[in-house]
């Protein structure tokens, strides 16, 4: 299938304009480059709700601090647009930061309070960059639907309240975690991983994988298996813990005790790279 290319504003404008006046639906799935199967997964779930597909590349500056690795962030364009194109997605808007933020761009969308926890601890201005590009995203595209994936679920959860709060006529969809043969969650960082790094990337998800056990043996205190899910991290190798916790999935409170349902999440380092997992437990 041919993929249309889109790099302004303008033009996406007159696309979206097109499709609705035919009485199509449209779903969005907003990226940043260097598509993994993860990404192509949120395509696969579009293109299966809507009738159109626009797949969004933008490396969005506005979440990244100064500190962080916007200078290294994989850009695969070319690559991705092929990927795209093989998954049948219609649309790909691609456009420049020029485009996005405009020199006399001022407004920021402030992120709900969901968003002060975890993320936003260590990373203060994060959610702000991602509420803003996400809102302009959706009403460049007039979504009915946008897809997320589970991988970054503080970041679905924000993204979920952000649109109630302020009626956006988008509904949020959050996909699952797509992971590797060996068990690792699959991210777009994973290529700045060595062979030995990646085998203690892999503790994440075994932490990840005990806690459930814990949690279907009838542990309910969450302390204790706070304590151990960090010290099993440190245990195989992770230099540094941002946080590992269990918490209420909507709040992000730290539950304890545990009342199912609930969420385990883990960010930590391996080497220089940032790593996110998580898990949801549900009764039964």
């Amino acid at each position: 299938m041919k993929v249309e290319i889109i790099s302004t504003v303008a033009e996406l404008t007159e696309v979206v304009r097109g499709l609705k006046k035919s009485g199509r639906t449209i779903g969005v799935v907003p990226t940043m480059g260097a598509l993994h199967e993860g990404h192509l997964s949120l395509a696969r779930a579009s293109r299966e709700d809507n009738d159109d597909t626009i797949a969004t590349i933008f490396l969005n500056p506005a979440q990244f601090s100064p500190q962080e690795d916007l200078s290294r962030y994989p850009r695969t364009l070319e690559k991705d647009i092929e990927r795209l194109a093989d998954e049948g997605v219609g649309y790909v808007f691609a456009p420049s930061n020029e485009e996005v933020y405009p020199n006399d761009f001022t407004t920021s969308v402030t992120p709900p309070a969901v968003a002060r926890r975890l993320e936003g601890e260590f990373r203060p201005a994060h959610f702000g960059g991602v509420v803003t590009v996400v809102l302009k995203l959706l009403n460049m595209t007039c979504a009915d639907v946008a897809y997320f994936g589970q991988k970054d679920y503080q970041q679905g959860t924000v993204i979920r309240q952000m649109v109630r709060d302020l009626n956006v006529p988008t509904e949020v969809r959050v996909c699952p975690i797509i992971r590797d043969q060996d068990g690792l969650a699959l991210s777009s960082r994973n290529v700045f991983l060595s062979t030995e790094q990646r085998a203690v990337a892999l503790s994440l998800n075994k932490t990840l994988l005990h806690v459930e056990a814990q949690i279907k043996a009838g542990q309910r205190d969450g302390f204790e298996v706070v304590t151990e899910m960090r010290q099993m991290l440190i245990d195989s190798g992770v230099e540094r813990i941002d946080y590992a916790m269990i918490a209420n999935p909507d709040s992000l409170e730290m539950a304890d005790p545990i009342v199912l349902p609930a969420v385990a999440l883990i960010a930590a380092y391996v080497g220089e790279t940032r790593l996110l997992d998580n898990r949801v437990f549900t009764e039964g």
